[in-house]
């Protein structure tokens, strides 16, 4: 990373903006720099609309001030209990604060908040190439203020606390988390003094609140290689105390002489091929936990060695606990990560063996739309070492996919409703709802899928007669068809 000249910070700055906000300081009278995140992302010439502005005295003063220069389409939000404002218009979000400095007490991440200087205000930050302040006053317009070096931490790639950081995690725990998030996002590096404090105050994650914990998960898995923040996770100890679950997955066991592989790092090189193809944030979930059944399974005999017979299965059965426990939301979203933990084993399965017409239906009809999510996961999940066995793998899986496309145009599988449902055969038959009803359907259903008949209500009205006459049963009434 090139260091910028104050001329060229200036240059970068010299928009309708920033020049706004330095007229409205000066006439205020007010110290205005520009924080944190913002100039990080300048300096690393990364996108980024989300403006903090520090002022030295009223925060919210200097947003209704912006806020009235900026005129129409500008929207002020005032946050008098936080000292704090903010302002919108289009896409830009400008946030306000007073410069403060902070005091912690041990039990709570809530600070006791008080004026401060920018100096102050600097050394409240989380880590040095967040404490960044750019002055936006016309006379120090563009001059970087930076006291402990974050420009030098940016240039060689380094993550670290500007105070002692047993003190920084200490009085907030989930800058513990929010350390390795920006590491793995930035591909950067955490100080080792940094990693070795987070090892040992890793215990005060207690008090964090699940929601809190969730939000930087998902920014980790979210990022461009998310393995990288799970194996911090893991090495410094956190992983275990916010996801046991997961935790559990690593290492290999062996019995005479035959091991399995490591499934915690199998699973972080699926979560990071699902990432190069997809910005999906549920199915990279379903990629993390599409072996949380393993160590639950895991079964030896001397006759065929290492198993997790249901592994999907038993996994599927612990994805709801694993988001209550993570405050993730348990809807729609949760059910599709089960359902992908749950289905990931059978396109394997199809390519394993003969490709039929039948296998390669009933996996369309059980993943509906989320068809080719599920075969990206699948694809993923191949990390075999057998150059060979991989290649027909992936081979036989471009089979599949084929099938998948020839047989929906022909069958219209795809949520697939049975043409002849259980209303229809109540009616026909003149059954109340029991078993032999469900059994009817299913058979139909069945048939279909195994291309014994086609998808269209009259095969399947004609299969009907013709296997309740087996059991017995007799129409009273005639459908329409």
């Amino acid at each position: 990373m090139k260091i910028l000249s104050k001329e060229e910070i200036v240059e970068k700055l010299d928009t309708k903006v920033f020049r706004m906000l330095s007229v409205c300081a000066d006439e205020l009278g007010l110290e205005c720099y520009v924080v944190g995140g913002w100039v990080r992302d300048l300096l690393l010439e990364r996108p980024s609309t989300d403006i903090d502005v520090v002022v030295v005295g009223s925060g919210i003063e200097m947003a209704k001030s912006v806020a009235k220069a900026w005129g129409r389409g500008a929207y002020l939000s005032v946050f008098k209990n936080f000292g704090t404002a903010q302002v919108k218009k289009g896409n830009l979000e400008l946030e306000f604060v007073g410069a403060r400095r902070e005091s912690y007490s041990h039990d709570s991440r809530k600070p006791k908040v008080e004026n401060g200087t920018l100096d102050d205000d600097q050394k409240r930050r989380d880590f040095t190439i967040n404490a960044l302040a750019i002055s936006l006053n016309s006379a120090t317009f563009g001059t970087l203020v930076d006291p402990f070096d974050g420009v030098y931490d940016l240039e060689d790639r380094i993550i670290r606390t500007p105070l002692d950081p047993d003190v920084t995690f200490d009085d907030d725990p989930l800058r513990m988390l929010r350390c390795i998030r920006f590491a793995t996002q930035l591909n950067f590096y955490i100080e080792d003094e940094t990693f070795e404090s987070i090892e040992r105050n890793k215990e005060r994650i207690k008090i964090i609140s699940g929601e809190r914990i969730a939000q930087e998960l998902n920014k980790i898995i979210m990022s461009p290689i998310p393995s990288k923040g799970f194996i911090d996770l893991e090495r410094c100890g956190l992983l275990e105390l916010i996801m046991p679950q997961l935790n559990a997955l690593q290492g290999v066991e062996t019995v005479n002489g035959r091991g399995h592989k490591d499934v915690f790092y199998h699973t972080l090189q699926v979560l990071d091929n699902v990432a190069l193809h997809s910005d999906n944030l549920w199915l990279r979930w379903a990629a993390l936990l599409h072996d949380i059944g393993k160590p639950a399974t895991k079964h030896w005999d001397n006759r065929h060695g290492w198993s997790f017979h249901n592994h999907n299965y038993v996994g599927a059965k612990m994805v709801p606990q694993i988001f209550r426990e993570l405050k993730q939301p348990c809807n729609e979203k949760m059910k599709y990560v089960q359902k992908m933990v749950d289905l990931h084993m059978r396109p394997i399965a199809i390519v394993d063996d003969i490709v039929t017409d039948s296998a390669v239906r009933r996996l369309l009809f059980d993943a509906g739309d989320d068809i080719e999510d599920l075969m990206l996961l699948c694809e993923s999940d191949i990390t075999s070492r057998n150059e060979v066995r991989k290649q027909t793998l992936l081979s036989n899986f471009q089979l599949v996919r084929q099938k998948l496309v020839d047989l929906e145009e022909r069958d219209r599988i795809r949520n697939f409703q049975p043409p002849v449902d259980g209303n229809d055969i109540m009616e026909i038959f003149g059954l109340e709802p029991t078993s032999v009803v469900g059994e009817l359907k299913a058979m139909i259903k069945d048939a279909i899928l195994d291309g014994e008949i086609p998808n269209d209500r009259t095969a399947a009205y004609e299969l009907l007669l013709k296997k309740a006459a087996e059991k017995g049963l007799y129409p009273i009434k005639e459908i329409n068809l």
